[in-house]
């Protein structure tokens, strides 16, 4: 039972390698890579079928089908030995993205300046106080002097 307990660890890497967590160390094979990634992008495809096409741009909307395409990219690449991401997984996967995204777009918000019966007046009442108050820390500095002055006399 003991010098079973002790071989368990020397077989860690090799399931590791079999179960495809980690890749090979023989090489990227491309080619087989390029082979299975599409069947990726097809089981995507089907499970997107069941979400409505307005919806493809609301991610809460298929959140779940996404995770299973990154999953299966990644575990397809790892199997032929690439690492993932790899340019041609990522190139892959922006096929896929234009193929059902492109029409969604990011709405920006258009800055404007308010109108200047606003603005003037929130650039002139900072600065007049600004001006007030050094006004006054020097009026009352003054102020005091002559307090103080006063008061010694």
């Amino acid at each position: 039972m003991e010098g079973r307990a002790l071989r368990r660890p020397q077989f860690l890497p090799l399931l590791l390698l079999l179960s495809g967590v980690c890749p090979r160390v023989d090489g990227c094979n491309e080619t087989r890579m390029l082979e299975k990634l599409p069947r990726c992008g097809k089981a995507f495809a089907e499970m997107m079928q069941q979400v409505d096409v307005w919806k493809w741009c609301n991610l809460s909307e298929f959140i779940v089908y996404y995770e299973i395409f990154t999953t299966c990219t990644e575990v397809e690449t790892n199997l032929v030995g690439c690492y993932w991401p790899n340019p041609l997984a990522e190139s892959f996967i922006t096929r896929i993205h234009k193929q059902f995204f492109s029409n969604c777009t990011v709405d920006r918000v258009h800055w404007e300046d308010p109108p200047d019966e606003i603005l003037i007046p929130l650039i002139t009442v900072p600065i007049l106080l600004t001006v007030a108050m050094a006004g006054l820390v020097v009026w009352c500095g003054k102020h005091n002097d002559k307090m103080s002055q006063w008061k010694k006399t």
